[in-house]
């Protein structure tokens, strides 16, 4: 039996450790499709996990990465064809269910899409995870109202996967990006992005008063906390914030003035999706929601590297899209 490597996390007593080794096919978990991993990447949540500073993994041992792209070797669905290329995230991929930090995965068919059209695999897995978040955030801002006439759009933790892919999909369709980050030494590559100003974000009100000066319609928010807190009371009227990540904190404490006064709306951002939104978006990030600068955002490193960006990733030494090439 074929044995391939793999990036296994594991639990001893309370201890979380996670090192390279050796599985079989029938070491993989139930699903209908095969796939062979040429690229997965390292996000913060893969990091958390593997290091063992937030008790992210559901199930030992497990292993871990929760976005990946490669091709199908072979298929038990109808959906699925031996040699697609695919790309594969979410659900309980890398968390309760093998992932991407491996040669080999077998999962479901609903958590398997194919990539777009003259997409190379590289740039699915750039996208990947983070990719589609962005994606699905900014069309449901842009369902609650957001137009690129009304105003400025900030996008906080720039430097990250996530902000990064939104910054770019932002900037394409016409709104004016504000990026915040503590990394100005990142400035050049922001813009390069797209991002029409870079501030710095320890210059952001965080807002004492119910509500503080009107700056934005449409904020993209990583960080939760305070930063979110700060977030809600400086929004114009209708303006409207995507939650997506809680890198600050989990908790964030507010008044009902913003929502109530100027009609703020706070929308989550949660990319455990059915079929139909998951094929619906990877379709428009092959079209018109189709990142221009996904080679600025990759940052490929090989396999054997991944314990480093682990830890380069857990302590934000990073930025864009940490890539692993997993094959090759």
């Amino acid at each position: 039996m074929d044995r391939f490597k793999a990036y296994l996390i594991t639990k001893e007593q309370d201890r979380i450790a996670a090192s390279f080794a050796e599985l079989d096919e029938a070491q993989l978990d139930d699903g209908e499709v095969d796939v062979d991993v040429a690229y997965a990447s390292v996000n913060f949540k893969d990091a958390l996990a593997a290091t063992g500073r937030m008790p992210i993994i559901r199930r030992f041992p497990c292993v871990g990465g929760i976005d990946a792209a490669g091709t199908v070797r072979a298929s038990r669905s109808p959906l699925f064809k031996a040699g697609d290329p695919v790309v594969v995230h979410s659900h309980g991929f890398g968390v309760s269910h093998h992932g991407g930090h491996a040669a080999r995965a077998r999962v479901p068919a609903d958590w398997v899409n194919r990539v777009p059209a003259g997409m190379s695999l590289v740039q699915a897995i750039t996208i990947g995870v983070a990719g589609y978040t962005a994606a699905l955030a900014v069309e449901l801002m842009e369902l609650n109202g957001l137009r690129p006439d009304k105003g400025k759009v900030l996008v906080n933790g720039a430097s990250g996967g996530v902000a990064s892919v939104a910054i770019d999909l932002l900037s394409q369709r016409g709104f004016h990006v504000v990026a915040a980050t503590r990394k100005l030494a990142e400035s050049d590559y922001l813009q390069s992005l797209g991002a029409a100003e870079v501030i710095d974000a320890a210059s952001l009100p965080e807002g004492k008063r119910p509500l503080e000066s009107a700056l934005w319609q449409g904020a993209v928010d990583n960080l939760g906390g305070a930063a979110l807190a700060g977030l809600t009371r400086t929004m114009q009227k209708d303006g409207v914030i995507a939650s997506i990540g809680n890198a600050l904190g989990i908790e964030f404490s507010t008044t009902v003035m913003p929502f109530i006064l100027r009609g703020v709306r706070l929308v989550g951002v949660n990319s455990d999706n059915d079929r139909a939104l998951r094929d619906h978006l990877w379709q428009r990030l092959g079209t018109d929601l189709r990142p221009r600068r996904l080679d600025a955002i990759a940052q490929v490193h090989p396999f054997g590297e991944l314990p480093r960006m682990v830890e380069e990733v857990v302590n934000g030494r990073i930025k864009g899209r940490t890539v692993i090439q997993v094959a090759g």
